[in-house]
């Protein structure tokens, strides 16, 4: 697969384990990789692509040790090679800046780039989030609970809150931001003019 890739002249990869197929815990495939730092380091041994990989500024949900030992597997990743970080979704920008305190003091210097999804459905949400393990903090819970099934107030407030967190992280040093749009642009369309980057 690298090399079609690298023939059709893509230069970068984002290098996740996967979820396993038909839910359950994962399996690794005969041949396979077991840990995303194995095939990070496989990738950055064949070619020099520009390597992505994913971390969880609340902990992996299938690690049962703890965000801490989590971040260190992070870690792992990064040393195998990667050039960049997209995190998994979060609601609380808490959760991201001791995510990044934790790294930097551990010496990584590459970019952690938050994960932020605008809010379209409070039902969806809340089946999401539970599915990986990300934490509705009980304020943002409460709203939700409010609006309801009523999927325009949802979206609209979701474009609100995801506008607010996003001023704050690129305000406090984020290197950037990374979408999550579920297959639908308008609210991060919406959120980037909000930030005047659109």
């Amino acid at each position: 697969m690298l090399e079609q890739i690298r023939s059709l002249g893509v230069r970068n990869v984002l290098a996740l384990r996967g979820d396993p197929s038909g839910g359950g815990p994962f399996k690794m495939t005969p041949g396979g990789f077991e840990f995303s730092n194995q095939l990070v380091e496989f990738i950055r041994e064949f070619d020099h692509f520009s390597i992505g990989v994913a971390g969880f500024p609340e902990g992996h949900i299938a690690c049962k040790q703890g965000k801490h030992v989590d971040w260190g597997y992070l870690k792992n990743k990064i040393d195998a090679g990667a050039d960049y970080v997209l995190t998994q979704l979060f609601f609380d920008n808490v959760d991201y800046y001791e995510f990044r305190d934790f790294l930097q003091k551990k010496g990584v210097k590459i970019p952690l780039v938050p994960g932020i999804v605008p809010i379209l459905n409070t039902q969806q949400i809340k089946k999401f989030t539970a599915m990986y393990g990300a934490r509705i903090p009980e304020t943002l819970c409460s709203k939700l609970d409010e609006i309801g099934a009523d999927d325009a107030a949802a979206t609209e407030f979701g474009i609100e809150y995801a506008t607010k967190q996003c001023e704050d992280l690129l305000r406090n040093g984020a290197p950037g931001i990374h979408f999550y749009t579920l297959n639908k642009s308008h609210s991060t369309v919406q959120v980037l003019k909000n930030l005047k980057l659109a």
